[in-house]
């Protein structure tokens, strides 16, 4: 159906019920004029005559009448659905669809989890774990978290976390019989765990001062998920690069040793990001928000 057959049956069921072009009018914010004028038009479409007038009453006519019943229950749906609609503008609700990699998720999302879904508990967060960016508009998502720099230009974007530092880190036993690593390039003399990211192995990067430089590491296991990362690192496997809020605790109770610590300065940390602020859901401003706030002491 056309939106302006829509119109047009939704002004003839208004005259119809009132009785009166003016009462009608006045209701659908229209002019007198127009409205007999839409009503004419329906008629003459129809080859009906839908309403019978004078110059004191309007009525409808016997064809009028029966249009008016058939029409009732599907107009009244229509209302329902529009009012339900609107509502959701007002109150946070309705599903959100939203990817991230799983260290985001642990470090970002999950702390501020509980707090959100007691207070909006009509929206329902549908995350998807990844690693690497994400196209949103292509993957019908609603919004994502990511490191700053993998967003693309033409996203908004949100700071859900402060800055992060990386770790280069090995278990004790790992360096039981091997020497620490004082600058980057000693890692090609080291098993390294490196983390598959969708355009191929992530090559480690470093900073100094002044002085950047980037290693290809090499080692016997290759993976894309920095959780399984830091267990094959507490396994001896290697030396694993990950995020030092992920292994502060391992750190400070011996399980895994910190190399390089001068070589990985502060980066701009996790952003939520989405196409555009038109029309934006109000449950995913409520999420914005809620991201943004600290979380609650666990």
């Amino acid at each position: 159906m056309m939106k302006s057959e829509l119109n047009e049956l939704a002004a003839f069921a208004m005259v119809a019920r009132e009785r009166s072009f003016t009462r009608a009018a006045a209701k659908l914010g229209v002019s007198q004029s127009a409205l007999s004028h839409t009503i004419r038009g329906l008629e003459q479409r129809l080859e009906l005559r839908l309403l019978a007038r004078t110059t004191k009453s309007v009525a409808p006519t016997a064809a009028g009448a029966a249009l008016l019943q058939d029409l009732s229950p599907a107009l009244e749906q229509i209302a329902v659905a529009l009012d339900k609609a609107r509502s959701v503008r007002h109150r946070p609700a309705g599903r959100l669809r939203i990817v991230m990699s799983r260290s985001a998720a642990v470090m970002v999302m999950l702390p501020r989890l509980a707090a959100f879904a007691e207070a909006y508990p009509d929206v329902v967060l549908d995350v998807a774990t990844v690693t690497g960016p994400v196209d949103l508009v292509a993957g019908e998502f609603d919004a994502g978290i990511q490191l700053g720099e993998y967003i693309q230009k033409d996203m908004i974007a949100v700071r859900v976390s402060p800055d992060l530092r990386l770790a280069v880190v090995g278990s004790p036993g790992y360096f039981s019989s091997r020497s620490i690593p004082r600058e980057p390039k000693d890692l090609n003399d080291h098993r390294c765990i490196t983390l598959r990211l969708p355009g191929g192995p992530y090559r480690w990067e470093f900073e100094r001062g002044r002085k950047s430089v980037t290693i290809g590491v090499n080692g016997p296991l290759v993976i894309d998920d920095t959780h399984l990362v830091i267990q094959a690192a507490l396994a001896g496997v290697g030396l694993g690069l990950v995020y030092d809020e992920q292994v502060a605790e391992d750190i400070a109770d011996g399980r895994l040793v910190r190399v390089l610590e001068d070589w990985t300065p502060p980066i701009p940390g996790f952003f939520m990001y989405y196409p555009s602020r038109h029309h934006q859901p109000t449950a995913l401003s409520a999420l914005v928000t809620a991201l943004r706030a600290k979380p609650a002491p666990g």
